[in-house]
Protein backbone atom coordinates (compact mmCIF):
# COMPACT_ATOMS: atom_id res chain seq x y z
CA UNK A 1 0.00 0.00 0.00
CA UNK A 2 1.08 3.55 -0.64
CA UNK A 3 2.21 5.69 2.25
CA UNK A 4 0.45 9.05 1.88
CA UNK A 5 1.33 12.29 3.65
CA UNK A 6 -1.86 14.16 4.62
CA UNK A 7 -1.30 17.84 5.39
CA UNK A 8 -3.67 19.39 7.93
CA UNK A 9 -4.34 22.53 5.90
CA UNK A 10 -5.44 25.66 7.75
CA UNK A 11 -6.03 24.56 11.38
CA UNK A 12 -8.82 27.15 11.67
CA UNK A 13 -10.75 25.57 8.80
CA UNK A 14 -12.40 22.20 8.22
CA UNK A 15 -9.15 20.40 7.35
CA UNK A 16 -8.56 18.74 10.75
CA UNK A 17 -12.21 17.62 10.92
CA UNK A 18 -12.39 16.09 7.45
CA UNK A 19 -9.09 14.29 8.00
CA UNK A 20 -10.29 12.69 11.24
CA UNK A 21 -13.67 11.81 9.74
CA UNK A 22 -12.14 10.31 6.60
CA UNK A 23 -9.57 8.30 8.57
CA UNK A 24 -12.33 6.99 10.81
CA UNK A 25 -13.43 4.81 7.89
CA UNK A 26 -11.65 1.43 7.76
CA UNK A 27 -11.98 1.58 3.96
CA UNK A 28 -9.31 4.29 3.80
CA UNK A 29 -6.86 2.12 5.71
CA UNK A 30 -7.52 -0.73 3.27
CA UNK A 31 -5.99 1.29 0.42
CA UNK A 32 -3.19 3.37 1.98
CA UNK A 33 -1.15 4.20 5.09
CA UNK A 34 -1.97 7.82 5.96
CA UNK A 35 0.66 9.98 7.68
CA UNK A 36 -0.90 13.19 8.98
CA UNK A 37 1.36 16.23 9.15
CA UNK A 38 0.07 18.87 11.53
CA UNK A 39 -0.41 19.82 15.15
CA UNK A 40 -1.13 17.36 17.93
CA UNK A 41 -3.41 19.61 19.98
CA UNK A 42 -5.50 20.58 16.95
CA UNK A 43 -5.91 16.94 15.97
CA UNK A 44 -6.98 16.03 19.49
CA UNK A 45 -9.64 18.77 19.31
CA UNK A 46 -10.85 17.39 15.98
CA UNK A 47 -11.08 13.85 17.39
CA UNK A 48 -13.17 15.08 20.31
CA UNK A 49 -15.42 17.15 18.06
CA UNK A 50 -15.95 14.19 15.72
CA UNK A 51 -16.60 11.71 18.53
CA UNK A 52 -14.04 9.49 16.83
CA UNK A 53 -12.61 6.38 18.43
CA UNK A 54 -9.25 6.93 16.73
CA UNK A 55 -6.16 7.20 18.89
CA UNK A 56 -3.28 9.53 18.14
CA UNK A 57 0.10 7.96 17.51
CA UNK A 58 2.85 10.58 17.48
CA UNK A 59 5.75 9.63 15.21
CA UNK A 60 9.01 11.32 14.22
CA UNK A 61 9.24 10.05 10.65
CA UNK A 62 7.07 8.50 7.95
CA UNK A 63 9.02 5.27 8.33
CA UNK A 64 7.41 4.80 11.76
CA UNK A 65 3.85 4.90 10.37
CA UNK A 66 1.90 1.68 10.86
CA UNK A 67 -1.11 0.38 8.89
CA UNK A 68 -3.53 0.44 11.81
CA UNK A 69 -7.15 1.58 11.26
CA UNK A 70 -7.50 2.42 14.95
CA UNK A 71 -4.81 5.12 15.01
CA UNK A 72 -3.80 8.36 13.36
CA UNK A 73 -0.09 8.39 12.56
CA UNK A 74 0.87 12.03 13.10
CA UNK A 75 4.10 13.92 12.58
CA UNK A 76 3.89 16.84 14.99
CA UNK A 77 4.97 20.19 13.54
CA UNK A 78 3.83 22.40 16.40
CA UNK A 79 3.45 25.44 14.16
CA UNK A 80 -0.03 26.62 15.19
CA UNK A 81 -0.03 28.94 18.19
CA UNK A 82 -3.39 30.56 17.51
CA UNK A 83 -6.66 29.81 19.21
CA UNK A 84 -9.04 31.37 16.69
CA UNK A 85 -11.10 28.83 14.76
CA UNK A 86 -13.42 29.56 11.88
CA UNK A 87 -11.53 32.58 10.50
CA UNK A 88 -8.45 33.41 8.45
CA UNK A 89 -5.42 34.28 10.57
CA UNK A 90 -1.74 34.85 9.95
CA UNK A 91 -0.98 32.00 12.38
CA UNK A 92 -3.15 29.64 10.36
CA UNK A 93 -1.49 30.66 7.12
CA UNK A 94 2.01 30.11 8.48
CA UNK A 95 1.06 26.75 9.98
CA UNK A 96 -0.54 25.52 6.74
CA UNK A 97 2.57 26.43 4.76
CA UNK A 98 4.83 24.63 7.26
CA UNK A 99 2.83 21.40 6.89
CA UNK A 100 3.10 21.56 3.10
CA UNK A 101 6.84 22.18 3.18
CA UNK A 102 7.35 19.13 5.41
CA UNK A 103 5.21 16.95 3.14
CA UNK A 104 7.11 18.06 0.04
CA UNK A 105 10.40 17.25 1.74
CA UNK A 106 9.15 13.74 2.58
CA UNK A 107 7.87 13.17 -0.96
CA UNK A 108 11.07 14.38 -2.62
CA UNK A 109 13.09 12.06 -0.38
CA UNK A 110 10.84 9.14 -1.32
CA UNK A 111 9.64 8.63 2.26
CA UNK A 112 6.01 8.94 1.17
CA UNK A 113 4.43 7.94 -2.13
CA UNK A 114 1.95 10.80 -2.46
CA UNK A 115 0.60 13.92 -0.77
CA UNK A 116 -3.02 14.74 0.02
CA UNK A 117 -3.51 18.33 1.11
CA UNK A 118 -6.38 19.60 3.25
CA UNK A 119 -7.70 23.07 2.34
CA UNK A 120 -5.74 26.26 2.90
CA UNK A 121 -6.83 29.90 2.72
CA UNK A 122 -5.41 32.40 0.25
CA UNK A 123 -6.39 35.16 2.69
CA UNK A 124 -4.54 33.48 5.55
CA UNK A 125 -1.43 33.04 3.40
CA UNK A 126 -1.54 36.73 2.56
CA UNK A 127 -1.97 37.67 6.22
CA UNK A 128 1.12 35.56 6.95
CA UNK A 129 3.09 37.50 4.35
CA UNK A 130 3.31 34.56 1.95
CA UNK A 131 3.10 35.28 -1.77
CA UNK A 132 1.50 32.10 -3.12
CA UNK A 133 -2.13 32.33 -4.32
CA UNK A 134 -2.74 28.65 -3.61
CA UNK A 135 -1.45 25.10 -3.24
CA UNK A 136 -0.69 24.61 -6.93
CA UNK A 137 1.70 27.53 -7.25
CA UNK A 138 3.31 26.79 -3.88
CA UNK A 139 3.98 23.15 -4.72
CA UNK A 140 5.38 24.10 -8.14
CA UNK A 141 7.86 26.54 -6.61
CA UNK A 142 8.89 24.22 -3.78
CA UNK A 143 9.68 21.46 -6.28
CA UNK A 144 11.14 23.64 -9.04
CA UNK A 145 8.39 22.54 -11.43
CA UNK A 146 7.90 24.80 -14.46
CA UNK A 147 5.25 22.93 -16.45
CA UNK A 148 2.25 22.09 -14.30
CA UNK A 149 -1.52 22.20 -14.43
CA UNK A 150 -4.54 21.75 -12.20
CA UNK A 151 -6.82 18.79 -12.92
CA UNK A 152 -10.23 18.47 -11.30
CA UNK A 153 -12.12 15.20 -11.25
CA UNK A 154 -15.69 14.51 -10.20
CA UNK A 155 -18.18 11.94 -11.41
CA UNK A 156 -17.59 11.37 -15.14
CA UNK A 157 -15.80 14.70 -15.63
CA UNK A 158 -12.06 15.34 -15.70
CA UNK A 159 -10.88 18.84 -16.56
CA UNK A 160 -7.40 20.32 -16.88
CA UNK A 161 -6.99 24.10 -16.76
CA UNK A 162 -4.83 26.18 -19.10
CA UNK A 163 -4.98 29.15 -16.72
CA UNK A 164 -5.67 28.90 -13.00
CA UNK A 165 -5.93 31.72 -10.48
CA UNK A 166 -6.11 34.80 -12.67
CA UNK A 167 -8.59 37.55 -13.39
CA UNK A 168 -11.03 36.87 -16.24
CA UNK A 169 -9.97 40.09 -17.98
CA UNK A 170 -6.41 38.71 -18.25
CA UNK A 171 -7.32 35.30 -19.65
CA UNK A 172 -7.55 36.07 -23.42
CA UNK A 173 -4.02 37.48 -23.48
CA UNK A 174 -2.73 34.32 -21.80
CA UNK A 175 -4.26 31.92 -24.34
CA UNK A 176 -1.33 31.20 -26.65
CA UNK A 177 -0.53 28.20 -28.79
CA UNK A 178 2.36 27.35 -26.49
CA UNK A 179 0.27 27.47 -23.31
CA UNK A 180 -2.57 25.40 -24.77
CA UNK A 181 -0.16 22.83 -26.22
CA UNK A 182 1.63 22.52 -22.87
CA UNK A 183 -1.71 21.95 -21.16
CA UNK A 184 -2.71 19.29 -23.69
CA UNK A 185 0.57 17.48 -23.05
CA UNK A 186 -0.10 17.61 -19.31
CA UNK A 187 -3.62 16.34 -20.00
CA UNK A 188 -2.14 13.31 -21.71
CA UNK A 189 0.17 12.79 -18.74
CA UNK A 190 -2.86 12.95 -16.45
CA UNK A 191 -4.56 10.22 -18.49
CA UNK A 192 -1.45 8.03 -18.14
CA UNK A 193 -1.46 8.62 -14.36
CA UNK A 194 -5.13 7.58 -14.32
CA UNK A 195 -4.30 4.50 -16.43
CA UNK A 196 -6.66 5.59 -19.21
CA UNK A 197 -5.70 3.69 -22.33
CA UNK A 198 -6.12 5.49 -25.70
CA UNK A 199 -7.47 8.67 -24.09
CA UNK A 200 -9.97 10.90 -25.86
CA UNK A 201 -9.00 14.48 -25.04
CA UNK A 202 -11.36 17.31 -25.94
CA UNK A 203 -10.29 20.96 -26.00
CA UNK A 204 -12.79 23.68 -25.12
CA UNK A 205 -12.88 26.97 -26.93
CA UNK A 206 -12.58 30.26 -25.08
CA UNK A 207 -15.40 32.20 -26.70
CA UNK A 208 -19.13 31.54 -27.18
CA UNK A 209 -19.67 28.97 -29.97
CA UNK A 210 -15.87 28.49 -29.98
CA UNK A 211 -15.59 31.90 -31.67
CA UNK A 212 -18.00 31.12 -34.54
CA UNK A 213 -15.22 31.28 -37.17
CA UNK A 214 -13.78 34.45 -35.67
CA UNK A 215 -17.04 36.37 -35.24
CA UNK A 216 -16.82 36.32 -31.42
CA UNK A 217 -13.07 36.31 -30.93
CA UNK A 218 -10.10 34.76 -32.70
CA UNK A 219 -8.28 32.85 -29.92
CA UNK A 220 -9.60 29.57 -31.33
CA UNK A 221 -8.09 30.38 -34.75
CA UNK A 222 -4.79 31.86 -33.63
CA UNK A 223 -3.93 29.70 -30.63
CA UNK A 224 -6.24 26.84 -29.70
CA UNK A 225 -6.69 25.06 -33.05
CA UNK A 226 -2.96 25.35 -33.95
CA UNK A 227 -2.13 23.78 -30.57
CA UNK A 228 -4.54 20.90 -31.25
CA UNK A 229 -2.96 20.32 -34.69
CA UNK A 230 0.53 20.27 -33.16
CA UNK A 231 -0.55 17.90 -30.40
CA UNK A 232 -1.96 15.47 -32.94
CA UNK A 233 1.30 15.61 -34.89
CA UNK A 234 3.03 14.63 -31.64
CA UNK A 235 0.73 11.62 -31.35
CA UNK A 236 -1.58 13.04 -28.69
CA UNK A 237 -5.19 12.24 -29.67
CA UNK A 238 -7.21 15.40 -29.07
CA UNK A 239 -10.10 17.13 -30.79
CA UNK A 240 -11.74 20.57 -30.78
CA UNK A 241 -12.01 23.37 -30.10
CA UNK A 242 -15.52 22.59 -28.93
CA UNK A 243 -18.09 25.22 -27.94
CA UNK A 244 -17.81 25.47 -24.15
CA UNK A 245 -21.57 25.04 -23.73
CA UNK A 246 -21.57 21.58 -25.33
CA UNK A 247 -18.20 19.96 -24.59
CA UNK A 248 -19.03 19.05 -20.98
CA UNK A 249 -22.17 17.24 -22.09
CA UNK A 250 -20.05 15.12 -24.44
CA UNK A 251 -17.79 14.16 -21.53
CA UNK A 252 -20.78 13.53 -19.28
CA UNK A 253 -22.11 11.06 -21.87
CA UNK A 254 -18.76 9.26 -21.96
CA UNK A 255 -17.61 10.51 -25.37
CA UNK A 256 -14.51 12.26 -23.95
CA UNK A 257 -12.15 11.18 -21.19
CA UNK A 258 -10.75 14.60 -20.33
CA UNK A 259 -11.37 18.24 -21.26
CA UNK A 260 -8.75 20.98 -21.60
CA UNK A 261 -10.36 24.18 -20.29
CA UNK A 262 -9.19 27.71 -20.89
CA UNK A 263 -9.89 29.20 -17.46
CA UNK A 264 -10.76 28.27 -13.89
CA UNK A 265 -14.54 28.64 -13.74
CA UNK A 266 -15.08 27.23 -17.23
CA UNK A 267 -14.06 23.84 -15.88
CA UNK A 268 -15.11 24.07 -12.24
CA UNK A 269 -18.70 25.24 -12.63
CA UNK A 270 -19.93 22.12 -14.48
CA UNK A 271 -17.80 19.81 -12.34
CA UNK A 272 -19.04 21.21 -9.05
CA UNK A 273 -22.60 21.12 -10.34
CA UNK A 274 -22.49 17.33 -10.51
CA UNK A 275 -19.83 16.46 -7.89
CA UNK A 276 -19.73 19.27 -5.35
CA UNK A 277 -19.16 16.96 -2.37
CA UNK A 278 -16.75 14.54 -4.05
CA UNK A 279 -14.58 16.63 -6.35
CA UNK A 280 -10.80 16.16 -6.22
CA UNK A 281 -8.04 18.56 -7.25
CA UNK A 282 -4.81 17.05 -8.61
CA UNK A 283 -1.63 18.88 -9.60
CA UNK A 284 -0.21 17.43 -12.82
CA UNK A 285 3.51 17.88 -13.54
CA UNK A 286 4.95 17.54 -10.04
CA UNK A 287 7.59 14.88 -9.29
CA UNK A 288 5.06 13.12 -7.05
CA UNK A 289 1.30 12.54 -6.82
CA UNK A 290 -0.67 15.31 -5.12
CA UNK A 291 -4.42 15.39 -4.63
CA UNK A 292 -6.72 17.52 -2.51
CA UNK A 293 -10.40 17.87 -1.67
CA UNK A 294 -11.98 20.30 -4.12
CA UNK A 295 -13.34 22.64 -1.49
CA UNK A 296 -12.02 25.43 0.67
CA UNK A 297 -11.50 25.97 4.38
CA UNK A 298 -15.26 26.53 4.89
CA UNK A 299 -14.69 28.83 7.85
CA UNK A 300 -18.46 29.39 8.11
CA UNK A 301 -19.03 25.79 9.24
CA UNK A 302 -15.58 24.91 10.60
CA UNK A 303 -15.36 23.41 14.09
CA UNK A 304 -19.13 23.03 14.34
CA UNK A 305 -19.36 19.32 13.56
CA UNK A 306 -20.85 20.01 10.13
CA UNK A 307 -17.93 19.16 7.83
CA UNK A 308 -18.36 16.49 5.14
CA UNK A 309 -15.34 14.18 4.63
CA UNK A 310 -16.48 12.77 1.26
CA UNK A 311 -14.09 14.86 -0.85
CA UNK A 312 -11.13 14.08 1.45
CA UNK A 313 -11.93 10.37 1.23
CA UNK A 314 -12.05 10.66 -2.58
CA UNK A 315 -8.72 12.50 -2.61
CA UNK A 316 -7.13 9.70 -0.59
CA UNK A 317 -8.65 7.06 -2.86
CA UNK A 318 -7.45 8.78 -6.03
CA UNK A 319 -3.94 9.32 -4.67
CA UNK A 320 -3.73 5.64 -3.79
CA UNK A 321 -4.83 4.59 -7.29
CA UNK A 322 -2.84 7.02 -9.48
CA UNK A 323 0.46 6.14 -11.07
CA UNK A 324 3.34 8.60 -10.75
Amino acid sequence: MKKIAVTMGDPSGVGPEVIVLALSSPLVHDICIPVVIGDLAVTEDAIRLSNSALKLRSIKSAAEAVPDPSVINLIEIGAFEGTIKGAATAQGGRAAASYIKQAVDLALKGEVDAIVTAPISKEALKLAGLKWPGHTEMLAELTGTRDYAMMLTGGPLRVVLATIHTAIRDVPGMITKERVLKTIRLGQRACCMLNIQSPRIGVAGLNPHAGEAGMFGDEEITAIFPAIEEANREGIPCTGPYPPDTVFHKAYKGELDLIICMYHDQGLIPLKMIAFDKGVNTTIGLPFIRTSPDHGTAYDIAWQGKADPASMAEALRLASEMRS
